[in-house]
Parts: structure tokens; sequence; C-alpha cells
């Protein structure tokens, strides 16, 4: 996992690879009060964005996630959230598999997470093998505008 301010992304995060920088340079200089909620593309299906209106929930009330194809990076554009991660070990129990549909597993639980709290302006990226439970309300529920753009893992590895 990486996080931080999309304001840095110049500064900063000068070392990520070219597609994570392509993300955090059009998170920086996006305006999301003006794009519709959904899905828009960047570069097709190798890297999309999705906007949402969201409301955060208890941690109870949320479950710890994975994705294989994918690399989440998720930016704060209005509201707060907690965010529980922790690298996976394998021994987490499936609750729900929706890999092969949408590259998407839940975990029933994850053990020793840590916790990442998001403000406007900041982001996180998740890679595979960090399971992530977004969403969770830092004081009592709030409504969010969030953004997730999904990276192709297969960006990475070329």
């Amino acid at each position: 996992m990486i996080s931080g301010r999309v304001q840095d992304v110049d500064t900063a995060f000068g070392w990520l690879p070219g597609p994570l920088k392509m993300v955090l340079s059009h998170l920086k200089a996006t305006d999301f009060d003006a794009k519709p909620l959904g899905r828009y593309d960047l570069q097709g299906n190798d890297i999309f964005v999705q906007v949402m209106d969201v409301k955060t929930k208890e941690l109870s009330e949320t479950r710890p996630e994975i994705h294989s194809k994918y690399i989440d990076v998720q930016f704060m554009w209005r509201g707060r959230e907690r965010i529980g991660v922790v690298s996976d070990n394998g021994k987490n129990v499936v609750a729900e598999d929706l890999l092969a549909e949408r590259d998407l597993l839940f975990y029933r639980n994850a053990e020793n997470e840590s916790i990442v709290e998001l403000h406007p302006g900041d982001f996180a990226v998740f890679f595979p093998s960090d399971v992530h439970r977004p969403l969770c309300a830092i004081d009592a529920p709030e409504p969010v505008r969030k953004v997730v753009v999904k990276v192709a893992v297969s960006l990475l590895a070329k």
C-alpha cells in the first residue's frame, strides 16, 4: 500500500511507475464536482475511473476485500473515511468470491489491520497483496464523494 496527498504527486512520488504517476496526476488535475457519477475510461479497460457518492459505515458493517487483476487507487474528493489494511497472509476466511466476475473477493474478517484515514485530497494505492476495508466511518457515517481508479496489474508487469 502507498498513501499520500495528490498535491505532492510531482515532488514526493516521482519514483512511481508511469501508469500510477499518470493516475495521480489525473486525480490532482480533475474537478470531480464537475464529473458525473459512474465510470469513464482513461486507457480502455486497462485504466478506468469510478466516481461515486456513497456513505461510510460502521466498521462492523464492512468487509475486507482484495482484487487480483487490478490495483485500486482510492481518492477522497469530499468527506472522510477510514480504511483498514493488512497484507494478505492467505489465512483469511473467504466470505464471497467474485474474482472471476468482478475482480473482487471479500473476506469475513482480517486480523491485525492498520487504519489509514482519507480526507479530501488524500489517496491510497492498494495492490493485490493488500487486503483493504474501505468506507469505514471515522466518527459517524457520513456521505462522501470518492473516486476509485482501477489500474490493470499487467501494466506494471511490463
